[in-house]
């Protein structure tokens, strides 16, 4: 076992080891113990930067969206495609993401590590909505912009669950998501033009 005083840098190998946890295993792996067990540390040397589990999977759950929103925030700096285009892209992003990393998704969309903002969570969340709903008032500037991207979100939110269970699949007796996404997109954008 490695010493449990490596200051800093323990707080976020504790963190890098939750995020290949739960990515490797998903959620229910991510026990203090056992990321303590696979960091190389005491048992009890989380609770030093993290109190409680909750905090410990609030920080893993804030590493989620940043690397949520650095993939969206690439994928969208094309200057020149428009605003539903690049809503297409944000969202074919997002359920690729859920797809990838199906632990670390559930895990950040956890009602009780939202719910509570004194972990930061909803300040590492919102960006993202943020920008989808700026999108939004590009495409559709007559509609209320922050209802049509959360209804959006919503429904792109229930595609990546309903995928990730394999029940649309089973439903739209299709394989191919991308037929879905359009007709997420049509429903809330309005048809191609």
């Amino acid at each position: 076992m490695q010493s449990d005083d490596s200051g800093g840098g323990l707080r976020d190998r504790l963190i890098r080891t939750g995020v290949e946890l739960v990515d490797a295993e998903g959620v229910g792996a991510l026990t203090l113990r056992e990321i303590a067990r696979r960091a190389g540390v005491s048992h009890g040397a989380p609770r030093r930067y993290f109190p409680t589990h909750l905090e410990l999977l609030s920080a893993i759950a804030r590493r989620g969206f940043a690397d949520l929103g650095e993939r969206v925030a690439q994928a969208v700096r094309d200057g020149d495609a428009g605003p539903r285009a690049r809503i297409a892209t944000l969202a074919a992003v997002y359920l690729d993401f859920a797809a990838g990393h199906r632990g670390m998704y559930e895990l950040m969309f956890r009602h009780d590590l939202l719910e509570s903002n004194e972990l930061g969570l909803r300040e590492t969340s919102l960006p993202l909505f943020g920008m989808l709903v700026e999108l939004v008032a590009a495409v559709r500037p007559q509609a209320e912009p922050a209802v049509v991207a959360g209804a959006l979100w919503a429904n792109l939110h229930g595609v990546a669950q309903l995928w990730g269970w394999g029940s649309l699949q089973l439903a739209a007796g299709s394989d191919d998501v991308e037929p879905l996404l359009r007709a997420v997109l049509d429903a809330h954008l309005g048809p191609r033009t």
